[in-house]
């Protein structure tokens, strides 16, 4: 066996030994015109320390007013995780001393969040796995350090006091593709719900995933450690991998077992274990994106560390059940329901509805052009995973660019179920609708190029392309039967690709005596 062969193997069976045990909190920027506490903008990008004012800054004498907006986004956010509402709740005093934090606490939510109890579906590997939801609770960001120079950081305070969800699960995850996709289908959530946009390279949404392992099959605890502020789908799965394998080593470690080599954990990217990094503590790691390992920060705080207390300065929130049934109310359909309804009454494949409603956009055009077409929904999804997907990943995703609408869609397809364009004219067709984001039928007149498909039509054309061209004729009736395939080409030529080629073949055949 080759060393890298052995890394992998040995890998493999301490995966198998051992069981991670994961819990996810999310932070979430909620979309809101101004702060939680004042009247600051929100906009990604402005000018450091353009959007701050004595209340996000904390001076003294400054008091916080709660953005209602934001409340109600934490609201339905809760109802669509299926959570129990808590009808009174108040804010605490989070103290912690931060640079990044000017008043040295963060209001938030303590011991009674909005949202308890809930739970999230997640497809994971063709099965559906439920992840129990804690809390949903909110509270307001901090600002942000930037690192300008060594041993020289300055702070912009433009985050600080924006809204910010926290949702947080049981430790109901145990492999870095659950962690992935409950993180993907969290999303899908917020976005379809106008909480958030969803944008994780700006930070909107930042996953902090908490991780432990065990003997598998075992009820033992051992110290987790948090993964802080991760950005991507992609650095959540390698940093789920990565610290459950490096907590793993360190566990048989600690049980008597050593080894000479880092095991290599299967890519891609393939990453190896730092094999002078195997303590288990509890504590707070990034992720180093340029050696593709956890690296860590500080040792993790316990809840009491943060000398909670009630924030004095605001009143108790309060939900009377009529709010609640307002905020059910309006929940869109989500990302789920429209998922079974896909599968189950219009026969799609499940592979096929999570990638449809993956994007709420994407899924209301399929539900408009369906609506539009009135038939085999199928065909519509067909051509929205194939040449409308191709189309609009070119052009960079934006629904500016989009001039093909829904009922434009539907009206192609029914050109091609009537038979008056072939499959290949209609790419032709919908290049040309995407492009000028004309009507089909008014591309297929102008153009010339709808189907010649009645025998009375083509049999003219065929006896001209066989008086023309005796010498392919004689050769096909010495034996040369693949020389039909060049009348075939003549015929479709004249006829600018609009006649169905196997009726072509089919009437030559019966001109020649073939048949």
């Amino acid at each position: 066996m080759t060393q890298e062969a052995s890394r992998i193997t040995t890998m493999t069976a301490v995966a198998t030994r051992i069981e991670a045990v994961i819990g996810m909190e999310v932070h979430v920027e909620l979309l809101t015109e101004s702060k939680m506490f004042c009247g600051c903008g929100t906009q990604f990008g402005a000018p450091p320390n353009t959007q701050c004012c004595p209340i996000c800054l904390g001076l003294p004498g400054s008091l916080p007013v709660p953005n209602r907006k934001a409340v109600e986004h934490v609201l339905g956010t809760a109802l669509a995780l299926h959570c129990e509402i808590n009808r009174q709740n108040i804010f605490h005093r989070k103290n912690y001393f931060y640079p990044d934090l000017p008043k040295a606490y963060q209001i938030s939510q303590y011991d009674v969040p909005i949202g308890v109890n809930g739970y999230l579906d997640v497809h994971v590997n063709g099965e559906v796995k439920r992840v129990r939801v804690r809390r949903v609770h909110l509270e307001e960001d901090t600002g942000k350090l930037l690192h300008a120079e060594r041993d020289t950081s300055f702070v912009d305070y433009n985050r600080s006091g924006v809204p910010l969800m926290e949702i947080v699960t049981e430790p109901d995850i145990h492999t870095a593709d659950e962690a992935r996709e409950y993180l993907m289908a969290l999303r899908r959530i917020l976005v379809y719900l106008g909480a958030s946009d969803g944008r994780m390279e700006q930070g909107s949404l930042r996953c902090e995933p908490n991780i432990s392992v065990r003997p598998a099959g075992s009820d033992e605890l051992n110290a987790k450690t948090e993964l802080k502020n991760l950005n991507s789908f992609r650095v959540v799965h390698l940093g789920v991998q990565y610290e459950t394998a490096r907590q793993a080593l360190a566990l048989e470690r600690q049980r008597g077992e050593a080894y000479g080599a880092s095991p290599e954990i299967p890519g891609p990217p393939p990453m190896r274990v730092d094999l002078s990094d195997l303590g288990l503590a509890q504590e707070t790691r990034r992720w180093d994106e340029a050696n593709l390992r956890t690296v860590s920060m500080r040792t993790k705080e316990y809840a009491h560390d943060y000398r909670y207390f009630p924030e004095p300065d605001l009143v108790p929130l309060s939900f009377e059940e009529e709010t609640i049934e307002k905020a059910r109310e309006h929940l869109l359909e989500l990302p789920e329901s429209r998922f079974h309804r896909y599968v189950e009454q219009y026969g799609l494949t499940e592979a096929d509805a999570l990638v449809l409603v993956d994007e709420r956009e994407v899924s209301d055009y399929f539900d408009a052009a369906v609506l539009a077409y009135g038939g085999d929904a199928k065909k519509i999804a067909n051509w929205m995973q194939s040449d409308w997907m191709r189309l609009f990943n070119a052009g960079g995703r934006s629904w500016d660019a989009v001039k093909v609408q829904p009922a434009a869609l539907a009206e192609m397809v029914k050109l091609q179920d009537e038979g008056r364009i072939t499959g290949k004219l209609a790419k032709s067709v919908f290049e040309t609708m995407w492009e000028a984001g004309r009507s089909p039928a008014e591309i297929v007149q102008e153009q010339g190029i709808e189907v010649v498909g009645s025998e009375e039509q083509l049999l003219p054309i065929i006896d001209q392309v066989i008086a023309e061209n005796g010498k392919l004729v004689e050769a096909i009736h010495k034996g040369q039967l693949g020389k039909k395939n060049a009348l075939v080409g003549q015929v479709m030529r004249i006829t600018k690709g609009g006649a169905q080629p196997e009726l072509v073949q089919k009437l030559i055949d019966r001109r020649l005596g073939l048949e």
